[in-house]
């Protein structure tokens, strides 16, 4: 049932402060008219009706019955005073900034996650180079590639894990912290811990560990052993 409202548009009006009655409640009981008394005189003002609000059984149909609410407002009403607002479009904006807002900041952390690869991946290459002389000596005694694949992929992998561990228990931190912090300036920050988070932040580390890792591993695996050994 159509109901009138007090306030603006639809997308700033606080409900909390609107009280809704029946339209021929309203005007049984105040009238069409307002009359404002002063002093020698009076005053009256029409009371006009300034907003609907439509309820519709169907969401599919909320579109659908916006669009005829402003074909009819089109063809009676005398002028394009009026707004149709649709909370669907509202929720389906917000929905829409908080899809590109997701967006741009798991390409901040991606770029995030690339740097620190790159910086995994040159500190490795700088550990083959110092050791190319242990990695002489493990071939000599027999050691396979693989076997030198699987130590500097698994010390990429233990370099990365314990990061995200610091990670973890930082965040931790923060979140315990921060409403206590919050609380000394009278400002009440409520904060709750995402436990799936603790792990896809860690599988995230280990997976740079081996994809940054792998590379320093494979050059480390296909060092000639006389080579390796003569190298100081």
């Amino acid at each position: 049932m159509p109901t009138g409202g007090s306030g603006g548009s639809q997308a700033a009006e606080d409900f909390n402060d609107d009280i809704y009655i029946p339209l021929k409640t309203c005007r049984v009981r105040f009238g069409d008219t307002i009359t404002i008394r002063r002093a020698g005189s009076f005053q009256r003002e029409q009371v006009a009706l300034h907003q609907v609000t439509l309820t519709v059984s169907d969401i599919d149909k909320v579109r659908p019955v916006g669009d005829m609410v402003s074909e009819l407002l089109e063809e009676r009403h005398g002028q394009k005073d009026w707004l149709v607002t649709v909370p669907l479009d509202i929720l389906n904006a917000a929905e829409a900034t908080q899809r590109r807002s997701t967006i741009l900041l798991a390409f901040i952390a991606g770029i995030s996650l690339f740097v620190g690869g790159i910086g995994i991946m040159n500190i490795m290459l700088a550990t083959v180079t110092e050791r190319t002389r242990e990695i002489g000596v493990r071939r000599a005694l027999g050691a396979k590639r693989k076997d030198i694949t699987l130590q500097f992929l698994i010390e990429a992998i233990v370099q990365t894990t314990a990061g995200g561990l610091l990670g973890v228990m930082l965040g931790v931190l923060i979140v315990y912290l921060a409403p206590v912090v919050a609380q000394l300036f009278g400002i009440h920050l409520p904060a709750k811990l995402n436990e799936s988070s603790f792990f896809l932040s860690l599988g995230v580390a280990t997976a740079v560990g081996i994809v940054f890792g792998l590379y320093p591993a494979w050059k480390a695996s296909r060092l000639d052993p006389i080579e390796a050994l003569r190298h100081e």
